[in-house]
């Protein structure tokens, strides 16, 4: 953010943003957020602008949006900021975290040094989810297509040849929808903490206060919201982070590797579409569709047992609602192979 002109016009699109939020949540504790903060990304505009005028460029004209802000207002206007947190994040408002899970009695109880550490652990346990929604998503589209094309064509290595075509074809397609959303994360990430490392050198009073506003929107008496901002901010490093969680509403924490995530991703999609695929493998082929129905229905009750860890619902619910919604997805394309089924030579 080298240079004034882009620095007023961010901050003047900000402002912007700002007041559509604040229009949207009127009558709420967060519109007059949104309306302060507004106030202080046009203050902060101004110091932009005199920049410009101190170096001998001309002022600018007064703001007017362009077609991308004018359409996100619009949508905020529609569906409110709560949905279109990520939008606005990567446009530079600030105060999203407003949104985010509050400590109970509605207050959050930051404390210097230590924000972070209410996000630990997330990691592992978010992988596994991602992990065992992978294996569910790759048995119940691939025993579906099994069960449909079957349906349609008992022969089993037309089966077969289908059944790694759609292990394939899922596989990378998951794959690759998690490296473009992951690194996507990362790169709104690197660009906001760019924008963040700027305006920290630029006006860290401005950014304490942009804070402290967000920390008392959250429950946090004014006095404590000043003095904790004013802390933080003290240490740039360390306030980097801590914008990016409570500015922004991103957590760095949280931000994988892309390789990392399509490996993953990729893993378990194969692992849970190849289930209904042993028996074909095997050369089962007289009983192989009965076979890949029983294997499959043990699958899904074991995924749906599995994911109760996350719910808190009883094992034995969880196992039969994920058996009865598997069974059903089969069901259904097995009836429209049967339908339109067609002999392939």
């Amino acid at each position: 953010m080298s240079n004034p002109l882009e620095s007023w016009t961010e901050e003047q699109r900000s402002a912007y943003l700002y007041r559509a939020c604040a229009k949207a949540e009127a009558g709420t504790r967060n519109a007059d957020l949104f309306t302060r903060l507004a106030g202080e990304a046009e203050a902060q505009a101004a110091i932009w602008r005199a920049q410009l005028t101190a170096s001998g460029r001309p002022a600018p004209p007064p703001y007017a949006p362009d077609s991308r802000t004018r359409l996100v207002a619009r949508m905020v206007d529609l569906v409110g900021p709560r949905a279109l947190r990520g939008v606005l994040a990567a446009m530079k408002v600030r105060g999203m975290a407003v949104y985010s899970r509050r400590e109970p009695g509605g207050h959050v109880a930051p404390v210097a040094g230590g924000i972070e550490r209410r996000h630990r652990g997330l990691g592992s346990g978010g992988n596994l989810r991602a992990a065992v929604f992978g294996i569910n998503d790759g048995l119940v589209s691939n025993a579906s297509l099994i069960f449909g094309v079957a349906a349609a064509n008992p022969d089993p290595a037309v089966v077969l040849l289908t059944g790694v075509a759609g292990l394939t074809a899922g596989a990378f397609a998951m794959a690759a929808g998690e490296f473009v959303s992951v690194r996507s994360q990362r790169e709104l990430f690197e660009y906001q903490i760019g924008l963040e490392r700027a305006e920290l050198k630029e006006y860290p009073e401005a950014e304490a206060q942009e804070l402290a506003l967000i920390y008392a929107a959250k429950g946090l008496p004014t006095r404590e919201a000043n003095r904790l901002a004013k802390q933080l901010v003290a240490d740039p490093e360390h306030a980097l982070d801590t914008l990016a969680r409570e500015e922004l509403g991103l957590n760095p924490d949280e931000l994988g590797s892309p390789w990392g995530a399509a490996s993953a991703s990729l893993l378990s999609f194969a692992l849970g579409a190849a289930i209904p695929l042993l028996p074909y493998i095997f050369g089962e082929s007289a009983h192989a569709l009965a076979i890949a129905g029983c294997l499959s229905a043990l699958a899904l009750f074991a995924v749906g047992s599995t994911l109760s860890l996350f719910t808190g619902r009883g094992a034995l619910v969880s196992g039969a609602r994920m058996l009865l919604l598997g069974s059903l997805a089969a069901a259904v394309t097995f009836a429209v192979g049967r339908l339109f089924g067609v002999s392939i030579a």
